[in-house]
């Protein structure tokens, strides 16, 4: 009786640890959506409506889901409440949201390049940055979709299976 409980609780968890790792690859190109909606709506807003970062960013961050949302949040309170640069309020708000994203290091490098040119430039060259961060960002998308449809379903089946073959070798 004991060696089935237990064999249940390994199976339990080897599959949820599966299913733990596939939800990271399904979260990834939801996330990089979000981010890439996020730059564009900053866009419209530096753009057509002449609004300043702090403001822009705050508003962004009552819009947007967790936890791209937190990152804006906090962009806009080191910029309102601290004596900071652009660059030092967005690199900081970044390294901390950065362990709640799905994010790789690839899209670390993207953003932090992004906001050493952000609040620099004039509204023209603002735009340019930004549809470059946009087109890195749909590369990234495109390799995160990739790697989903590739591996989502083999990493399910293997929670399941190691935890199978976990069992027999105890058993």
């Amino acid at each position: 009786m004991m060696k089935i409980i237990g064999a249940i609780f390994i199976i339990v968890a080897t599959t949820w640890t599966g299913f733990e790792a596939s939800r990271h690859l399904s979260e990834r190109p939801r996330q990089l959506r979000l981010l890439k909606s996020a730059l564009q709506s900053l866009e419209a807003e530096i753009m057509y409506g002449h609004t300043p970062l702090h403001e822009a960013a705050r508003r962004l961050s009552t819009q947007l889901a967790k936890p791209i949302s937190w990152f804006f949040e906090s962009f806009a309170k080191k910029l309102t409440e601290s004596d900071t640069t652009v660059k030092d309020a967005w690199e900081s708000s970044l390294k901390e949201i950065w362990k709640l994203t799905a994010f790789k290091q690839s899209e670390y490098e993207i953003m932090k390049q992004f906001g050493e040119t952000l609040g620099r430039h004039d509204r023209l060259s603002q735009q340019k940055h930004i549809l470059l961060t946009l087109s890195h960002l749909e590369r990234e998308e495109m390799e995160a979709r990739d790697r989903q449809s590739k591996y989502e379903k083999m990493v399910k089946s293997l929670g399941f299976l190691s935890g199978l073959l976990l069992i027999i070798l105890l058993l």
